[in-house]
């Protein structure tokens, strides 16, 4: 018997299709798994106490989504509280403890010894965690573990990353209560495909989900939107780094859906990259209930973009969102400004540009999270002494350390780059923009994250009865009811 736990009580809630994806395959392998899920339970040490004062797992498995809340200045981090976690399972089982997630996945062998368990999974856990509870006792079987760490004496010992070509994922999902979830999250997620082949300087999505697309069958996509619907669950949100990539999945899924006329249905949101994208698959997109894209565009600057190593030009943006429009689809686009090379002329050209192509709204997130293992974490080791990085933004002391919150912040922006933010912005409602440093530490946290998490207004708008995704539900309440935030996940 195995024990999969939600620890992540992030509000509002968002449904751990991770763990729901496992449970299925463990389930049809034979492996009786329970699921408990701290998320939707009032008093999670008490939901623990109870649990396991009667029952006695042989595995424990809990999933690390998120790192930190990947936004200055709040800079967050989730690893200590991991840690807690893991502290009070260990009070209460003697069954070994096993890390996997996507947070996990971004830096495993550091995550694991900080945190304590006993054994991790690098990637997919649907095979990876099968075999081990199979061969968890029989330590001369690790090696033979997809994406397994584990202990041998003091050290860790890991396979190599659990990223299989044949992507198959359940599409019942019977274990987690996604009503619930939709009822107070506003929608529920899916995948279509796992991995990414890009090379953006900043991002950890090849690193957790490996450098290739790994796709689903459409036709297994749509059968998991109908076991969705039948439980009252109407609007979705697909997962996938980059929907359109490739662009020829991105069709083959909305065709499945045109064809078992789910657009009649359902209403969906995606993140996508600006480029491949085109007429047809605009068409597409909402001939199958796309109802809102969210553009990874990162600058309104070609300079910057090729800082960022992005594959379109801001024409491309431009022709994206006008595309949208025309075909009825909310757009959302994403900046990162403060990245390296980023100047207060670049800084004003985004805005402008974006100000002329007229998304329905634009997360201005200013400064850049800095991974272990990413482009920019090796370019920013390259230019010389770490300690002394003027463009570093962090709240820790000691040593720089890129698995804690740490983020770069081009100095070329002044000493109040927020504020010069703002300034650029000039009170044009369609841009969500920072928080001020000074307001950030006089505010609760329920108002200072600079996201969705604790977001009280998003709460609110959802038990008043709204649905979607989180920017397109901020973007429709009285200007002066949003909050700062920025597109962590949705």
């Amino acid at each position: 018997m195995i024990t999969l736990i939600n620890i992540n009580r992030m509000t509002p809630p968002v449904a751990p299709i991770g763990l729901d994806y496992l449970a299925d395959h463990l389930r049809q392998s034979g492996i009786h798994t329970d699921l408990l899920d701290l998320a939707l339970v009032a008093d999670p040490d008490q939901a623990l106490r109870s649990y396991f004062a009667v029952h006695q797992p042989e595995l424990v498995g809990l999933t690390f989504r998120n790192i930190d809340d990947c936004f200055w200045p709040s800079a967050q981090w989730f690893v200590p509280e991991l840690s807690q976690w893991i502290a009070a399972l260990r009070s209460l089982t003697e069954a070994p403890l096993v890390l996997g997630g996507v947070g996990f996945s971004v830096q495993p062998e550091r995550i694991l010894a900080a945190a304590g368990a006993d054994f991790g999974i690098h990637g997919d856990g649907e095979q990876a965690l099968v075999q081990l509870c199979r061969f968890y006792r029989r330590p001369e079987q690790y090696a033979n573990v997809p994406g397994l760490l584990w202990w041998d004496g003091g050290a860790i010992r890991r396979n190599g990353p659990a990223w299989p070509m044949n992507l198959t994922l359940s599409s019942q999902r019977h274990l987690v209560d996604n009503p619930a979830y939709f009822a107070r999250g506003g929608q529920c997620g899916l995948e279509t495909k796992r991995g990414c082949h890009r090379q953006c300087i900043y991002c950890v999505d090849p690193l957790a989900k490996g450098k290739a697309s790994r796709l689903r069958d459409p036709n297994r996509v749509a059968d998991e939107v109908e076991a969705l619907l039948a439980r009252g669950i109407d609007v979705l949100h697909i997962c996938d780094s980059e929907f359109n990539l490739p662009y020829s999945h991105a069709l083959a899924v909305c065709d499945e859906f045109q064809r078992r006329q789910l657009g009649r249905k359902v209403r969906w949101y995606a993140y996508l990259a600006v480029s491949p994208f085109d007429v047809r698959l605009a068409r597409a997109l909402r001939q199958a209930g796309c109802v809102g894209v969210d553009f990874t565009g990162d600058a309104g600057c070609d300079a910057m973009l090729r800082q960022y190593r992005q594959h379109h030009t801001c024409q491309d943006l431009a022709r994206a969102v006008r595309l949208c429009r025309e075909n009825r689809i909310a757009v959302m686009v994403d900046l990162l400004l403060g990245g390296p090379g980023e100047t207060t002329q670049t800084l004003a050209e985004s805005i402008e540009f974006m100000r002329r192509i007229e998304p329905d709204c634009v997360g201005a997130s200013l400064g850049i999270r800095v991974y272990p293992d990413t482009a920019l974490a090796e370019q920013i080791a390259a230019g010389g002494d770490l300690q002394d990085n003027p463009h570093l933004k962090r709240k820790y002391s000691g040593p720089v350390d890129f698995l804690r919150p740490t983020f770069y912040l081009s100095r070329d922006l002044g000493a109040q780059p927020a504020q010069r933010v703002r300034d650029c912005i000039a009170g044009d409602t369609r841009f969500f923009a920072p928080r001020l440093e000074e307001e950030a530490a006089a505010a609760s946290p329920a108002a200072s994250d600079h996201n969705y998490n604790d977001n009280d207004r998003l709460v609110a708008a959802i038990e008043n009865g709204a649905r979607g995704a989180y920017w397109d539900i901020l973007r429709k309440l009285p200007h002066e009811s949003r909050s700062s935030f920025a597109a962590e996940t949705s």
